[in-house]
């Protein structure tokens, strides 16, 4: 995900999305705790979605 892509998404779209990856990082945390996980990259991948997900989020929240 770029993060012009996350820029153009409303608040809610954001917080829908925030839901989304905060719930592909619990099972694939947990796919990886039982030796299921194949592909360790997606971890990382998802981790740094949530940080530009939040980044997005904070700046639209203070520019109102």
């Amino acid at each position: 995900m770029k993060a012009a892509e996350v820029r153009d998404m409303t608040v809610l779209e954001l917080e829908n999305k925030l839901v989304d990856l905060k719930k592909e990082l619990f099972t694939l945390r947990f796919q990886h705790a039982v030796n299921q996980l194949d592909n360790l990259a997606r971890l990382k991948a998802v981790k740094k979605d949530i940080a530009r997900v939040k980044t997005i989020l904070n700046e639209k929240s203070k520019a109102q």
